[in-house]
């Protein structure tokens, strides 16, 4: 079964390939791209339609197809522009070179050798937009971890083990220990998480690198189950479910940020030209904090028992300042 990713990663190789084997037989071809010859035939159909964008019907690439039906060979045609080296707009070398530059952050060993090949030679190409990228990647930070978790997370991501994590979470100040089978690294908003199945919790989870507090390689295989599979994070690093406590929130106007920039259920003009947001929190300490930081300029309407932790924890806070600045 050939997907559409599948696809279109198998044309973008296509083309340059049969450009250099002209009259290579549809089997052949099959074989060298592990799908069934039908499948080429397929693909050639696409690319059939193919060409530069705002191109004409005569412009397109050709395709001998009629030859090309069953143990016959494939003639392509009118693609030589695809012979021309890549050139990159400043743009896109600019986005490419911030892009490995973050990447290096969180590699190590050979790898972090590739990347830095890699960059040394797009900014060889690059030219002006290569020092344009460095200063991208000044305003681009990446926690860093320590370079002897990531080196031992990245041999078990590349050899496929189970690791074994010591791992602390601040929200419960507390540290855990668990065996994970490693599945990707991912970067988002500054940070470099570890995606693992947990056997601890039974479930695909994320781990904050510069948290780890101690990684061992195990001598065992990574076998993460069927139902482990990544996360879809187009929308962002953390997303609501059905299951988190549906808290209901009161922003004053200095406040009216968060319905922005954290998902939430529904936003409705309240008194004062505040807004009533209701929103689904995994973790209580983190809406606490949240709250807390924004310093009275949002109120929990609900739940009523969390209002009340909330208010609890402020002048348990502000005793402390009191005790502080009294005489003696």
């Amino acid at each position: 079964m050939s997907n559409a990713r599948d696809q279109v990663q198998r044309l973008l190789a296509l083309v340059p390939y049969l450009r250099e084997n002209d009259g290579a037989r549809v089997d052949d071809v099959a074989k060298e791209f592990g799908v069934r010859p039908r499948q080429i035939i397929a693909d050639l159909k696409v690319l059939w339609f193919c060409g530069l964008p705002g191109a004409q019907m005569g412009d397109l690439i050709e395709i001998d197809i009629e030859a090309a039906e069953g143990d016959g060979v494939i003639h392509i045609n009118n693609a030589d522009y695809l012979a021309r080296p890549l050139r990159l707009a400043a743009a896109e070398a600019l986005a490419l070179l911030t892009a490995l530059r973050t990447l290096r952050e969180v590699t190590a060993g050979p790898d972090r050798d590739a990347v830095d090949r890699a960059i040394a030679k797009l900014e060889c190409a690059a030219g002006e937009a290569a020092a344009a990228s460095e200063g991208a990647a000044a305003h681009v930070h990446v926690e860093p971890a320590a370079p002897e978790i990531a080196a031992i997370v990245n041999r078990g991501l590349a050899a496929k083990q189970r690791l074994h994590l010591t791992y602390d979470v601040p929200s419960r100040d507390e540290t855990t220990e668990r065996d994970v089978d490693p599945m990707r690294l991912v970067v988002s908003e500054g940070r470099t998480y570890l995606e693992a199945w947990c056997r601890l919790a039974e479930d695909v989870r994320l781990f904050r690198l510069d948290r780890i507090a101690a990684v061992k390689l195990l001598d065992l295989p990574s076998e993460p189950p069927p139902e482990a599979t990544p996360r879809d994070l187009s929308n962002g690093m953390f997303q609501p479910s059905e299951q988190d406590l549906l808290a209901t929130l009161q922003l004053a106007p200095p406040a009216r940020w968060v319905a922005e920039y954290y998902p939430n259920e529904s936003v409705e003009e309240g008194p004062d030209n505040s807004l009533i947001v209701k929103l689904r929190v995994a973790d209580t300490a983190w809406l606490q904090r949240l709250v807390l930081r924004l310093g009275g300029t949002a109120t929990v309407l609900d739940p009523p028992d969390l209002s009340t932790q909330i208010a609890a924890t402020a002048r348990e806070a502000l005793s402390a300042y009191d005790d502080q600045l009294s005489p003696g």
